[in-house]
């Protein structure tokens, strides 16, 4: 439709039952698994998930890396690293913004991706504030939406998916 201006959807999900070409893990920088969605992503895509991991080695913060997604409904699995917050006199949130680019990065690499879903990366155990990580992740996405046909922002709780909705409508 002319005029369209291309948008980030934000959704309550589940991310690994999501039918996209590919998700984004908020792995760490071992990818062989973890907790929250790390964890959930590698128990649903099997373990031909954590072999692939371990081919490829370690990914370092602000980094992305890619795979198959074996059995999740997504083709394709992008790692990406993002920093644990140490109060953000760390250039934390450069490094956040940086693992979004990366990961975007990784998807413009394999021309099959063109619906890509992200979780809210370093919210975790990683303890980044949801707010800024909120911000710094919509800001990036928005950004970038003119290139995939679709870009979700896969939140798993209702107070995020409120974060995430009035986040980005007073995006400038």
């Amino acid at each position: 439709m002319p005029g369209l201006v291309p948008s980030v959807e934000v959704v309550r999900t589940d991310i690994t039952a999501l039918a996209v070409d590919a998700i984004v893990n908020a792995a760490n920088s071992s990818l062989l698994g973890g907790g929250g969605v790390d964890g959930a992503i590698h128990r649903a895509a099997g373990p031909e998930l954590l072999a692939a991991c371990r081919r490829v080695g370690r990914c370092h913060t602000g980094q992305a890396v890619l795979t198959p997604g074996f059995r999740l409904k997504a083709r394709f699995v992008i790692h990406a690293v993002g920093p644990v917050w140490n109060g953000g006199g760390s250039g934390e949130r450069e490094l956040l913004r940086r693992t979004y680019l990366s990961a975007l990065g990784v998807a413009r690499t394999e021309p099959e991706i063109r619906s890509i879903a992200f979780p809210a990366i370093s919210t975790g155990a990683y303890g980044f504030p949801r707010e800024e990580a909120a911000r710094i992740a919509l800001e990036v996405l928005r950004d970038h939406a003119r290139e995939f046909d679709r870009i979700v922002a896969a939140v798993f709780t209702e107070a995020d998916l409120a974060l995430y909705r009035d986040t980005l409508a007073a995006l400038p």
